[in-house]
C-alpha cells in the first residue's frame, strides 16, 4: 500500500500540549473556570496530513462541544450496571436504556424540561429547555410531534463533557437570565454500590445578572414509560398510574403500571422528583389534561407560558406527569433546580438483554443487583437525594483528581470517556451481585455475550477503578467457564454454570492468568490468591495437553490457537506466543507467592526457552511474524477450534503470516501494566513498536483499502490492525486485518508510553479522540463489534502508563517513573485495589520532591522507589517525620520504612531526595 508522509501530523506534538484550551472553559469537577492556555500552531499549509494534527492539537480536557458537534453527543447517565439515560448535546434526554436491554433511539413520547423567566416588569419568556434542533429535519411527518419539536427552544448550547460529569451552558439573547445544566450520576471508584444507583441528577442553575428580581420556573414533563411491549398487553393508557409522593425535601411523582403482570419485562417503576425546593413554589400534575389530537401538550404549554406555573391539576388526566419549581432570584444571585430521575426494573432475563443461555433457561430471571437494594424507584431516588452531598463530593473528587493531572489532554479524555462503558448496557450486575459484560451492544440487544476473555483482557479499568468487578470476572472465567481439564471456554452463560462455551481461546486464557496476577498485585491479598491459585495453575498448564498449544512444553505455542480475531492461528505467532510468555511469568510470580516452588521453577524454564526461541525465530529485524504450520485435524486437542476459522487445518487460511500486527505485543503490554518486566529483548520490543508506528499508522485513510467493517475513513488518522505494505500478504488473510479498532490503538499507545515513545503514543491517542468529535461520532461510544465496546477501556492503561505509578501489593512497594522528564512539575491520579488519590513530583535544581495523597480508601506502603538521582533526605507522613532507610543506585532512589505504614484516606506521604 502506498504510504503518505507523517511529518506534518507530528509538528504539534513537539510542544507536548497538556490540557490547553483556546477559550476559557468551565471546570465542572470543581465549579471553577480555567483560563485559556496558548495553543501550539502548525506552521505548514493545511493539508490532509496536517488536518489530523490540527484536530488532535485542538483537544482539551474537559472537551467543549458546540454547533454541529452537538448532534451525535449522547452522554450516558446512570449507575454502573444499572442502565442509563443519555444526555444529548442540546440538553435533550435520549436513548432510554433502563429496561434491561440496549435501546438506542428509545425515548418516551414526552420527556422534556421547560423554562419560564420574567425579570422585573419585563416580558416573560418561555422555552423548551434545550438548544434548537439541528438538521436534518426530514421524515415522513417532518419531525413529527413527539417531544414538541415545534415549540421554541434556546438559541445555542456549549456542552462540556468530563465523565462522569456533564455541563451544558445554554445561550439565548431573548432569555433574560442565563441557565446551565449540570448532569451526573454518582461515580466513585472502589464504591460499586454507591456508583450503581439507578438515578440521574439534573441540576439547572439559573443566574440573574440583571438589576431587578427575576421569577424563573423550570418544569419537567415525563410520560409514564411503564407500558407493555407485548401486542397482547393492555391498551396504551390502560393501567398506568402516576402518584404524588413527598418525603423530607424530596417531592415528586412515582410512575407505575399495576396492570402489568409481575413477570412482565416492563414491570417496574420510574420516579421524577425535585430535591430541596425550599422556599420555591412547587406545583405538580399527575397528568397533563386528557385530550384528543395534540390537545394535551397545547393546554399544558399555554398554561405554563401564562405564569410559569402548572395551576390546578386537571380532573381528566393523561399519562404525562409534570413538576414545576418557581423561584425568585435576586439580582446578581443564582438559583438551583435539582431534578432526579430514578428507575426500577427487576425482570432481567438472558433473552431480554441478549445473553446466551440454554433454550430452556432463556427466560429465567437473573435479575439486577440494584433492584435488590431498593424496592422501587422512589426509594432509590430518596437514597440518592438524602446522600447527594456526600456522593457528589466524592464523584467530583475523582473527576477533579484526573482533571488536575498534568498528562496530555487526550490521555485524560480517552481514559475517562471510556469509563462510560461501565454505565452503558455493555455491563450489568445480576441479582447475586456478580458483574457481567458483553463485548458491546447493538441497538436493541447485547452483542457477543459472556464477558469474553479475549476482549476483556485488553481493559485495565476494572482492576483499578472497580476491583471487585475484576474479581467477579475472574470468578466467572476460572469458575463456571473453565472445564475439568483447565480450558477456559472464553464466554460464560447465564444462569451461571448452565452451559459452557464450545472452545477455548489461547490469548483469552493467557490474558486471564495475567489479569489474576494484576488483581493480586494491586491488592496484595494473599488469601484471595491462595484461594484462586489451584484453578489458575490448571488453566496455565492446560497449554501442555497433547495436541494443545504447547504440547512439547518448550515455552512456544505451536498448536492451534483461537484468538480475538475470531479465527485460529496455526503455528508460532507473536500475538498468542507473547501472551503465553506473560502467562508463564505471572504464573511464576503467583506460584512463588503461595509457596509452589516446583511450579515456579518449571514456569521459569518454559519462559526462558520460549522468549529465546521467539526472539531468535519470529523477529524479522523489524517486528515479529507468524510461522504458519498446518496440522492434521485429528491431532488437534478437543475444545481448541471454533467454526469461523479455516476449514482446512493442513493448509490453513485466515492467518497473520508476515504482516505487521498492531497488537502483536499485547502480552507485553499487559505485562507492563502488571509490572512483570520485559518478556523479550527490550531493544526488539521498542523496534517492533517503532515498526507498528511506521507501518500501521495512517495520517489519512483516503487511499486505504478495506472491504470489512469501517470505523474510520476519509481524511481521518488511525492505526490499522495489520499492515502488509512491505510483507507478503496471504491471499486470504485473517478477517479484520484492514479494520481500525480503538482498543488496539490504545493498547499500542500505552505500550509506547511505557517504552519512552511518548510522542508517538500521545499522537495515537489524540488521533482516536479527534475522530470522536461529536459531529461524526459520539465521544462516549467507541464502537467495534457493537456500541460502547469493552476493549476500548484499554484507554485506562494510557493514564496508568502516562502517570508512571506502579504498585506491588505483595511487597507493599510504590514505584514512580517519569514519562515526561522535561516537566519540572508533574501531577497524576493513581489507583490500586485498595485506594486512590494523586501524587505530585517537583524538581528544584538537583532536588526532587514527591507528595502522595490518599483521597479514598487506603494505601499500605513499606517501600518506595523513584527514578531520581540522589538519596532520600526526608520522609514524612501527615507532616510527621518518619524513620526510614535510604539507598540509591542506577539513578533510582529507594526508601524502606521501618514498619508497614497504612496510609488512610486523607493521609499525605512526602519524600524529599537530594
Amino acid at each position: 500500500m502506498k504510504r503518505t508522509s507523517r511529518s506534518g501530523r507530528r509538528t504539534f506534538l513537539q510542544q507536548m500540549t497538556l490540557a490547553a484550551g483556546a477559550a476559557a472553559t468551565p471546570d465542572i469537577a470543581t465549579g471553577k473556570t480555567q483560563e485559556p492556555t496558548p495553543q501550539p500552531t502548525v506552521e505548514e499549509p493545511p493539508s490532509v496530513t496536517t488536518m489530523a494534527a490540527r484536530d488532535a492539537a485542538a483537544l482539551t480536557y474537559p472537551r467543549v462541544f458546540r454547533g454541529r458537534q452537538l448532534e451525535m453527543l449522547a452522554f450516558p447517565l446512570g449507575g454502573v450496571g444499572a442502565g442509563s439515560i443519555s444526555l444529548g448535546g442540546r440538553g435533550q434526554l435520549r436513548d432510554w436504556e433502563i429496561f434491561n436491554k440496549p435501546d438506542k433511539g428509545r425515548r418516551p413520547t414526552y420527556a422534556f424540561p421547560a423554562i419560564w423567566a420574567k425579570v422585573g416588569d419585563g416580558p416573560s419568556v418561555a422555552r423548551v429547555l434545550e438548544a434548537r434542533i439541528l438538521p436534518p429535519y426530514e421524515g415522513s411527518s417532518g419531525l413529527g410531534a413527539d417531544n414538541v419539536p415545534g415549540l421554541p427552544r434556546l438559541a445555542s448550547a456549549a456542552f462540556t463533557g468530563e465523565f462522569p460529569l456533564a455541563r451544558i451552558d445554554f445561550e439565548d439573547p431573548e432569555l433574560p437570565v442565563s441557565v446551565a445544566l449540570e448532569a451526573f450520576t454518582p461515580f466513585i471508584p472502589h464504591e460499586p454500590d454507591e456508583s450503581g444507583l439507578p438515578v440521574t441528577v439534573l441540576r439547572y442553575r439559573v443566574t440573574n445578572a440583571g438589576t431587578a428580581p427575576a421569577r424563573v420556573s423550570i418544569a419537567f414533563s415525563l410520560q409514564n414509560p411503564v407500558r407493555s411491549e407485548s401486542p397482547s398487553g393492555p391498551d396504551d393508557d390502560d393501567g398506568r398510574e402516576n402518584a404524588y409522593r413527598q418525603d423530607g425535601d424530596l417531592t415528586g411523582l412515582v410512575m407505575t403500571n399495576p396492570g402489568l403482570a409481575a413477570d412482565d419485562p416492563m414491570h417496574g417503576s420510574v420516579a421524577l422528583a425535585v430535591r430541596a425546593a425550599g422556599d420555591g413554589a412547587l406545583t405538580s400534575w399527575r397528568g397533563w389534561p386528557e385530550g384528543r389530537w395534540w390537545d394535551s401538550p397545547l393546554l399544558y404549554w399555554e398554561g405554563f407560558v401564562e405564569d410559569g406555573q402548572l395551576g390546578e391539576e386537571p380532573a381528566e388526566r393523561g399519562t404525562v406527569g409534570a413538576l414545576c419549581l418557581q423561584r425568585t432570584i435576586a439580582p446578581g444571585e443564582s438559583g438551583e433546580y435539582t431534578f432526579l430521575l430514578a428507575w426500577h426494573f427487576p425482570n432481567r432475563t438472558p433473552a431480554r438483554c441478549g445473553w446466551h443461555a440454554p433454550e430452556d433457561q432463556k427466560d429465567r430471571l437473573i435479575g439486577n443487583w440494584y433492584t435488590t437494594k431498593f424496592p422501587d424507584a422512589w426509594v432509590a431516588a430518596q437514597y440518592a437525594a438524602s446522600n447527594l452531598d456526600r456522593l457528589e463530593a466524592k464523584t467530583r473528587a475523582f473527576a477533579g483528581a484526573v482533571q488536575e493531572s498534568t498528562v496530555p489532554a487526550g490521555v485524560k479524555d480517552a481514559a475517562m470517556a471510556n469509563l462510560s462503558t461501565l454505565v452503558a448496557n455493555t455491563c450489568f450486575r445480576t441479582a447475586d451481585g456478580e458483574f457481567h459484560g458483553f463485548e458491546g451492544v447493538n441497538d436493541e440487544a447485547g452483542c457477543c455475550h459472556g464477558s469474553c476473555a479475549h476482549v476483556w483482557n485488553y481493559e485495565t479499568a476494572t482492576p483499578h477503578v472497580f476491583p471487585s468487578f475484576a474479581r467477579s470476572l475472574r470468578r466467572a472465567m476460572f469458575g463456571p467457564a473453565m472445564d475439568e481439564a483447565g480450558a477456559i471456554r472464553f464466554r460464560h452463560s447465564l444462569p451461571e454454570g448452565a452451559e459452557r462455551w464450545g472452545f477455548a481461546a489461547a490469548d483469552g486464557q493467557m490474558g486471564q492468568i495475567v489479569h489474576a496476577y494484576l488483581d493480586w498485585r494491586l491488592s496484595g491479598d494473599l488469601g484471595w490468591l491462595r484461594e484462586i491459585w489451584p484453578r489458575v495453575k490448571r488453566a496455565l498448564e492446560f497449554a501442555w495437553v497433547p495436541g494443545g498449544w504447547d504440547a512439547d512444553r518448550d515455552g512456544v505455542m505451536e498448536g492451534v490457537q483461537h484468538n480475538t480475531y475470531d479465527v485460529e492461528f496455526y503455528g508460532p505467532n507473536p500475538q498468542c506466543g507473547i501472551y503465553y510468555l506473560a502467562g508463564l511469568r505471572a504464573g511464576e510470580e503467583m506460584a512463588r507467592a503461595v509457596g509452589d516452588e516446583q511450579a515456579a521453577t518449571e514456569y521459569r524454564r518454559l519462559f526462558e526457552g520460549g522468549r529465546a526461541w521467539i526472539d531468535e525465530n519470529l523477529f524479522n529485524g523489524e517486528y515479529y511474524v507468524q510461522h504458519v504450520r498446518g496440522v492434521a485435524t485429528q491431532t488437534i486437542a478437543p475444545a481448541l477450534r471454533g467454526e469461523s476459522g479455516s476449514e482446512d487445518t493442513e493448509r490453513p487460511t485466515y492467518q497473520l503470516g508476515e504482516g505487521c500486527l498492531a497488537d502483536q505485543l499485547v502480552g507485553q503490554y499487559l505485562a507492563e501494566v502488571a509490572g512483570l518486566g520485559a518478556l523479550l529483548d527490550p531493544a526488539r520490543i521498542r523496534k517492533t513498536l517503532e515498526s507498528v508506528s511506521r507501518y500501521n499508522s495512517r495520517p489519512t485513510l483516503i487511499a486505504h483499502d478495506s472491504v470489512a467493517r469501517t470505523y474510520a475513513l476519509n481524511d481521518e488518522a488511525a492505526l490499522v490492525v495489520c499492515d502488509y505494505g512491505t510483507a507478503r500478504r496471504p491471499r486470504i488473510p485473517f478477517p479484520y486485518y484492514a479494520e481500525v479498532w480503538t482498543g488496539l490503538e490504545y493498547t499500542v499507545a500505552a505500550h509506547m508510553l511505557y517504552v519512552g515513545m511518548t510522542r508517538e503514543g500521545v499522537e495515537c491517542i489524540a488521533n482516536v479522540r479527534s475522530r470522536y468529535d461529536g459531529e461524526k461520532r459520539n465521544p462516549w461510544d467507541e464502537a467495534e463489534c457493537g456500541h460502547h465496546y469493552a476493549r476500548a477501556m484499554a484507554a485506562w492503561s494510557c493514564l496508568v502508563a502516562a502517570g508512571g505509578f506502579l504498585y506491588d501489593g505483595g511487597n507493599r512497594r510504590v514505584t514512580i517513573t517519569r514519562r515526561f522528564p522535561e516537566e519540572a512539575a508533574f501531577r497524576c491520579f493513581w489507583a490500586t485495589a485498595t485506594g486512590w488519590g494523586t501524587f505530585e513530583r517537583s524538581v528544584r535544581s538537583s532536588a526532587t520532591g514527591i507528595v502522595l495523597r490518599v483521597l479514598h480508601g487506603t494505601l499500605p506502603c513499606q517501600n518506595f522507589e523513584i527514578d531520581a538521582a540522589g538519596t532520600p533526605t526526608h520522609v514524612a507522613v501527615d507532616g510527621q517525620a518518619t524513620a526510614y532507610k535510604a539507598s540509591s543506585s542506577d539513578g533510582r532512589a529507594r526508601v524502606s520504612l521501618g514498619d508497614l505504614v497504612e496510609l488512610a484516606e486523607g493521609s499525605v506521604l512526602e519524600v524529599e531526595i537530594a
